[in-house]
């Protein structure tokens, strides 16, 4: 069974999706639909939500009852366990929050489904639909092409960590935190609160030069445990550093020749992935 993580985007509202591939069924995160019905921000939506679930139970309503919980990736970039309903359960949640939205959102859950079946026969399709979501978002062309390249290597990375044993969660953050400490000298924590940041995701803020390093980091890092073997965590951790190392030496080399820092406090909410002009900051 795969289960794959997206975000799907409804009128500039996330909405966290998980595509079972053995029920081939779409799951959506019920808080994310609930702010987009409500047009309310996300705890707003999670007391909405947890009032009316309760109520729904108290009058046994077997869709609330029949809701999964299943882990989601969270503003904080972590796995956590969120309440997820199916299409067909969603339909029936709908009918007990009013909003002048109902309508156009079944209507935009039926497209997902459908684009979902699309782009199991042709993938390519789902790498067109998350330029568009950015696209909608406001982000540049050329960051769009550089984010969808750090996707995939980022991909490559996780697929040969878990090729050897390691898990998702703690043993990945780890390596995680020790290629960005290594080539930008902060944690993931220390970056989001450099560029002013709570629960966005940190590569979602980052600007072309530093989406760059840090695919050069976590290349390399792949392309060293490919060649190495590694055999235990502390192995792994050791070539998280090595391949840190190799962007670090790019950075530092490049901060040199230019006298400017790469890395920036610059994030998407402040617009520096609109001005398409101004190259410096992209």
């Amino acid at each position: 069974m795969i289960k794959q993580n997206a975000i799907k985007i409804f009128k500039e509202k996330k909405v966290r999706t998980l595509w079972d591939s053995e029920t081939e069924e779409w799951y959506f995160s019920v808080v994310d639909v609930v702010a987009v019905l409500t047009d309310s921000d996300y705890q707003t939506a999670r007391n909405y939500w947890k009032v009316l679930k309760n109520r729904l139970k108290k009058e046994g309503n077997e869709t609330v009852t029949n809701c999964n919980r299943l882990k989601l990736i969270s503003e904080d970039g972590k796995m956590r366990l969120t309440d997820v309903a199916t299409t067909q359960q969603l339909f029936r949640l709908i009918q007990s929050i009013p909003s002048p939205k109902a309508e156009p959102f079944k209507l935009w859950m039926a497209q997902v489904a459908a684009e979902r079946l699309d782009q199991m026969q042709d993938p390519e399709l789902s790498i067109e639909q998350a330029m568009k979501d950015y696209k909608r978002l406001g982000y540049s062309d050329n960051w769009i092409n550089q984010r969808l390249k750090s996707i995939e290597i980022r991909k490559e990375l996780t697929d040969e960590w878990k090729k050897h044993g390691l898990q998702e969660g703690v043993q990945f953050a780890t390596l995680t935190d020790i290629i960005y400490q290594t080539w930008s000298d902060m944690t993931a924590r220390q970056y989001k609160q450099f560029k002013g940041l709570k629960k966005e995701n940190l590569r979602d803020n980052m600007t072309n030069k530093e989406l760059v390093l840090n695919m050069l980091a976590e290349l390399s890092t792949k392309e060293i445990s490919e060649s190495n073997h590694p055999e235990t965590f502390e192995d792994h951790k050791e070539i998280a550093v090595q391949g840190g190392e190799i962007a670090r030496n790019a950075r530092m080399e490049l901060e040199a020749k230019t006298g400017k820092s790469v890395i920036s406090p610059l994030n998407a909410k402040e617009g520096f992935l609109l001005k398409k002009g101004n190259e410096e900051n992209q």
